[in-house]
């Protein structure tokens, strides 16, 4: 008995390469871009430890806890890492990254997360990737959660690293990510004799073996499902628009926020609207309250809302909701909302149900 998701035919070479082109485009570049087989970590950690050597200095902007790992890399790879660390609930601005680049001129690689799904912000790259671009140092650019949710523009911006995955706006699964990487990245990495080479994590393997070699033998079997499944998230968003998708983002966000503070009891993490990403609101919950109890309570009724609660130590006071993808539609928004709502109300705090829903609807 045949099974269209178990008996599939091989994926060649032809349109593999294809997938690739509809990536790029997406991330409005002419740079390679390689399709990494693996969970977005897998070339974001290759991105490091192919540029990344003793030697090397780096400025490594946290802004969320991916930024934390980005250093531990950076330093296990015997760079010297300047960490430039911003406030969770806050965004980091272009003069920040000046002031640290010309305090220290031998910085030659800069790590930023675009948007932090984890803790709700995001970051100006267009302003940043400018400073980059004049003080002469490497930009890599973890773009997972912001790639179809807000504007992303790898060549216009100066990005020479540009990782994204399929799983948050792109509505996709996890198993498959991509980067793009310009030539003076390539050059960087091909003179770095500690990159990895022949190994999982090598960019200079598929660089060698499948960009150089024309792209005619893949160097190993795809996962198929996920590149079919990565093809058909770029063609649903081609078939929206992606000026569509970002919008559908932006006003998820926007309507959260508003819906937030008027349900009352909970208030945006995030302070400044404008440092707010469109793929997550994080909300700080009440005094007293236990976020992961209040999320778990509005899950009990409707466990598909994309309610959960923060990482590690937020766990207790921030509450995520994950309005990306499929779920960033206007219903989503207002019945997340409601359910945090009727969850506030059973610990007695008074909330305003209706001034939410209307909050929501107006800010749509």
């Amino acid at each position: 008995m045949t099974h269209p998701l178990l008996d599939l035919a091989p994926l060649t070479a032809a349109h593999f390469a294809a997938v690739e082109r509809r990536v790029a485009a997406l991330l409005a570049t002419e740079q390679d871009v390689v399709i990494m087989q693996g969970e977005a970590l897998l070339p974001l950690e290759g991105c490091i430890r192919g540029a990344a050597h003793p030697g090397s200095t780096a400025l490594n902007v946290v802004t969320g806890p991916y930024g934390q790992t980005f250093g531990n890399w950076l330093r296990d790879c015997g760079a010297e890492v300047v960490d430039l660390e911003v406030p969770f609930h806050a965004a980091v601005t272009a003069e920040q990254i000046d002031r640290a680049l010309t305090e220290h001129p031998e910085i030659d690689f800069v790590s930023l997360v675009h948007a932090e799904a984890a803790t709700g912000n995001t970051n100006p790259v267009a302003a940043i990737g400018e400073v980059v671009r004049r003080h002469g140092a490497l930009f890599m650019l973890d773009a997972v959660a912001s790639v179809a949710a807000e504007p992303l523009l790898v060549d216009a911006w100066g990005v020479d690293l540009c990782v994204i995955g399929a799983q948050k706006a792109m509505g996709g699964p996890a198993g498959v990510s991509a980067v793009s990487v310009s030539a003076r990245a390539w050059e960087r990495i091909a003179a770095n004799p500690k990159a990895p080479r022949h190994s999982y994590l090598s960019l200079l393997d598929w660089k060698q073996r499948w960009i150089d070699a024309g792209r005619r033998a893949l160097p190993h079997a795809p996962a198929q499902l996920e590149m079919l499944a990565l093809e058909a998230c770029v063609e649903r968003i081609d078939a929206e628009g992606l000026e569509a998708v970002t919008a559908r983002h932006a006003s998820a966000a926007a309507a959260t926020r508003a819906g937030a503070v008027a349900l009352g009891g909970v208030t945006p993490y995030v302070q400044e609207a404008a440092d707010a990403a469109p793929v997550a609101t994080t909300l700080r919950a009440p005094e007293g309250v236990d976020a992961s109890e209040l999320v778990a309570k509005a899950l009990a009724a409707d466990p598909s809302l994309p309610l959960i609660a923060g990482g590690g130590a937020l766990a207790a006071t921030m509450i995520r909701v994950n309005h990306y993808g499929v779920d960033a539609t206007r219903g989503v928004v207002q019945s997340s909302l409601a359910a945090l709502g009727a969850a506030l109300g059973e610990h007695g705090i008074a909330v305003d149900l209706e001034g939410a829903r209307r909050a929501v609807s107006e800010t749509w």
